[in-house]
């Protein structure tokens, strides 16, 4: 993922008109949480997949969609393992 000054989509954050500052640790994280609870697949396939997995239990989203991505990295750890 990109670091520096972005102007995200609007479908994504639509409370600001402001560009987030991918820099700083709490922007970066809200960034995050709103791309994959709001995001097109083109805009998560633009993260750090490390990254969110360890962000993951610290995100606070939905559940359906924190339970989506825990489940992915469950099962994909399971196959990096066997």
């Amino acid at each position: 993922m990109r670091s520096g000054y972005i102007k995200p989509k609007r479908y994504i954050v639509w409370s600001t008109d402001k560009e987030i500052n991918l820099d700083d640790p709490f922007q970066r994280k809200w960034y995050i949480k709103q791309v994959l609870t709001y995001g097109r697949t083109e805009d998560i396939m633009e993260l750090d997949w490390e990254e969110v997995r360890k962000l993951l239990p610290e995100l606070r989203l939905p559940e359906t969609i924190k339970a989506l991505w825990e489940e992915y990295f469950a099962s994909k750890g399971q196959r990096d393992h066997n």
